[in-house]
């Protein structure tokens, strides 16, 4: 049965705010004009004006907000929502990856300190290796053909040899060095105070060594020609150029 008219007018519209503070009266937002609507913002401030426009107050909508922010451990696994304002990266780590770093055992802590007795003592089976490499490029050498292959060959053997005379001489090196530590731990023994060389006295006792093993292999002359051509084609370049 419907409702007479004065029960119908009696009863509050709830999609229609009322003012606040003006007994009850309803304000038809719909049928305004823009100039009403600022005088009505200026006349009750900003935040009762939203609520005359939304037909809602501040404390319902913070209530009504509330539960949305805080879900529990649900939102703890969602997806991660990124800013429009941030431009996004062309390549975006979405799973984090460890980053290998790499480690140089020659200059790790980790790997010890550097001893050339233990180091030569430890790797002296690399020796017998080395020979045998050296025999069998001889014999492909002897072998091959003249051409491009020969001569990588003869390259090949060209740098054996002279890592071979390296490492013979860095033992050489070595020895005269261990020798000095003798003679200097037997002098503090016997009392006396050691003397330790500089690196100047330790390169001449090393150049008169060579000295000495080139004259014994009678090759002494052709080494100190060659120096004098190499010291003779420096100083050349000081001298001036002489006129056209």
């Amino acid at each position: 049965m419907p409702l007479p008219d004065k029960s119908r007018s009696s009863m509050a519209c709830p999609g229609r705010p009322r003012e606040p503070g003006g007994g009850g009266a309803e304000i038809d937002v719909a049928a305004m004009s823009f100039e009403e609507l600022l005088e009505l913002q200026r006349r009750v401030g900003t935040k009762q004006y939203r609520q005359l426009v939304t037909g809602t107050r501040w404390e319902d909508q913070s209530r009504r907000a509330a539960p949305a922010r805080g879900h529990g451990a649900a939102e703890k696994h969602r997806p991660l929502e990124m800013s429009s304002k941030t431009r996004v990266p062309f390549l975006r780590q979405v799973v984090p990856v460890r980053k290998k770093v790499a480690r140089d055992p020659r200059f790790d802590d980790l790997s010890g300190e550097y001893n050339p007795e233990v180091f030569e003592k430890t790797y002296r089976f690399l020796n017998e290796y080395r020979a045998k490499e050296k025999e069998l490029v001889a014999k492909h050498l002897k072998k091959s053909k003249p051409g491009e292959e020969q001569e990588k060959l003869k390259h090949l053997l060209h740098r054996m040899d002279q890592q071979e005379a390296a490492q013979q001489e860095q033992q050489r090196q070595q020895e005269q060095r261990l020798a000095l530590k003798r003679e200097q731990r037997a002098q503090a023994q016997q009392g006396h105070r050691p003397y330790f060389l500089k690196k100047s006295e330790q390169r001449q006792l090393a150049l008169a060594e060579k000295y000495k093993k080139l004259k014994r292999s009678q090759k002494l002359e052709s080494f100190l020609s060659r120096k004098r051509r190499r010291n003779a084609g420096k100083d050349r370049r000081w001298l001036p150029l002489g006129k056209d």
